[in-house]
């Protein structure tokens, strides 16, 4: 096969690309020069989430010398937040960017793919997870049957809550109208009293300006306050220094593609793909968090308030959450294997989250 010569640039990227992902990009297009483009579409509905995004899509042509393209579309720009996995399944979207929890109303053990309430509580654990105690493999499995390649987890870090009201401990939460993302997190909250609802991210801002609700989870400081939150609310609510979150305290994004789109790929680019995968994941928590540090004072300049739930809030949530983990984790077998491994892991000497008087009369 005789190979395109390859430009400076194309050969000053595919080095950037090698020393980031530690495997060099694949050499350089296909036999006809064709370049696969893959519509992709994220969760972000705005600011440096999806400015990250953007980003990391447009290096993708250049880094495979042209061979696989990204072409971004932000929240809602082609179909609406909780339909990405359909569209994608459907072919609407060659692959996606969304909030792993989404994925419930499909594959259930998805609400054990990411982040929840008092569960694994660091990036790192969740990456233990995923590629040294099996979850990518079952990920995967369970995401082929519906016609999807899941390629991994992308992460971004806690999700934090703004209020009208000043909430200084769980009992606050009795009878405020909350958004929520649906599953275990919003049957927690139920548990404890708020009226939870279930709304995309890019419907928050409208419904707190008409108080439509007053309470509302959503990801980080930074992407919170680009979507105005500030305007609206007058109160951050976290955990225990530390401890920013305690119902997402890790939430969880991914990339996945649909399955004849994954299969039409090369060996070498599929690994690039994955790798690239760890690239993005590694860049936009890095990048999210920095981005977070810089939005602090524009939250404390417009006047919002930080309150901090307190040691005891966090085993009173415990007390709510661990019934409510062994009610989903018995829905089915998948969500059985998986919540055992994370246990497993919660109980191990590692973690200690978990002892055994906590899941006492408990079983799977």
């Amino acid at each position: 096969m005789t190979r395109r010569p390859i430009s400076r640039r194309a050969a000053l990227g595919r080095v950037a690309a090698a020393g980031a992902a530690t495997l060099a990009a694949p050499a350089i297009a296909t036999a006809q020069g064709q370049t696969t483009t893959w519509k992709i579409q994220t969760s972000w509905p705005g600011g440096a989430g999806l400015q990250i995004f953007r980003d990391w899509c447009e290096s993708i042509v250049e880094k495979t010398g042209g061979e696989l393209a990204f072409q971004p579309f932000g929240a809602n720009d082609v179909v609406g937040d909780f339909q990405l996995y359909d569209a994608v399944k459907n072919g609407v979207l060659d692959a996606i960017n969304p909030f792993t929890i989404y994925a419930q109303g499909i594959i259930p053990a998805a609400v054990f793919l990411t982040s929840y309430p008092l569960g694994l509580r660091n990036p790192h654990e969740w990456d233990v997870f995923y590629y040294s105690l099996g979850g990518l493999d079952i990920a995967r499995e369970l995401f082929a049957k519906q016609g999807m390649h899941f390629v991994g987890p992308v992460h971004h870090g806690p999700n934090i809550i703004h209020s009208k009201v000043p909430i200084r401990s769980i009992d606050d939460f009795r009878g405020r109208k909350m958004r929520l993302p649906g599953g275990m997190v919003a049957e927690v909250f139920t548990e404890i009293g708020a009226e939870t609802t279930v709304l995309p991210g890019s419907e928050i801002f409208p419904a707190l300006e008409k108080g439509t609700i007053d309470v509302a989870d959503y990801v980080g400081p930074a992407v919170n306050y680009a979507l105005g939150f500030s305007q609206v609310t007058d109160y951050i609510v976290m955990g225990p220094p530390g401890f920013m979150s305690l119902y997402q305290p890790v939430d969880l994004m991914d990339i996945t593609v649909r399955q004849d789109a994954w299969d039409a790929l090369s060996p070498q680019m599929k690994q690039f793909v994955e790798m690239e995968t760890h690239v993005y994941s590694d860049m936009h928590h890095a990048a999210i968090q920095k981005a977070d540090q810089e939005a602090w004072p524009k939250f404390e300049a417009d006047g919002v308030e930080i309150t901090r739930l307190s040691q005891d809030d966090v085993e009173l949530m415990t007390d709510v959450a661990v019934p409510i983990w062994y009610n989903y984790a018995r829905r089915d077998p998948d969500s059985a294997r998986v919540f055992k491994i994370q246990l497993d892991y919660m109980m191990s000497g590692s973690l200690g989250y978990v002892d055994p008087l906590m899941v006492e009369g408990e079983e799977l």
